[in-house]
């Protein structure tokens, strides 16, 4: 059994989930979900939890320097997370994580222009549920993600946060509509 290190924080987007691997951070959630949302929670209810095999301990000490970054990202003091990552997914979702964190900060991307950054041209609707699946929201940018024709789609904590994000990191240039 593989145990996680966690811990709740306070943000101004609301209470997040954080949980840390030894290998860098695995999961960021916002502590209320939109319903279907996935999480690395376990839920009694939830039986394709059960083959996961992992113990959450509560660490301030252990989540601190990820806690840390947040708080700068928040005060708008930092723009790029240098702690590491522990992502786990198929390897397209990967491959798209991997593209969300090449979108710099302050910028958006469509879903159409991952697709093709994966190579997949074809394959937004998939990149847009391998957004759904990104298990560290706010640090693999899914928030800079928005439709081809310029409005605000999908996002796990609610397009009232995303719309909080893109206008704390300067992204929003022009209206996007809901």
């Amino acid at each position: 059994m593989e145990t996680l290190h966690s811990k709740i924080v306070t943000s101004p987007v609301g209470p997040l989930f954080l949980a840390a691997s030894a290998r860098g951070l695995v999961a960021l959630e916002f502590d209320t979900r939109l319903p279907g949302q996935q999480t690395i929670r376990p839920n009694p209810r939830n039986l394709r939890v059960e083959g996961k095999q992992l113990r959450f301990e509560e660490s301030a000490t252990v989540m601190r320097p990820y806690v840390q970054e947040l708080e700068e990202y928040f005060r708008g003091q930092r723009r790029e997370f240098s702690f590491p990552l522990d992502l786990r997914g198929t390897e397209f979702q990967l491959a798209c994580w991997r593209a969300l964190l090449a979108i710099p900060y302050g910028e958006t991307r469509t879903y159409a222009d991952i697709a093709r950054a994966v190579g997949r041209p074809k394959a937004f609707r998939a990149v847009g549920m391998a957004n759904n699946r990104n298990p560290v929201a706010i640090v693999v940018p899914c928030h800079r993600v928005i439709a081809s024709d310029g409005t605000l789609a999908g996002y796990g904590g609610g397009l009232d946060i995303k719309r909080r994000l893109l206008e704390l990191e300067g992204a929003l240039s022009g209206p996007l509509a809901a």
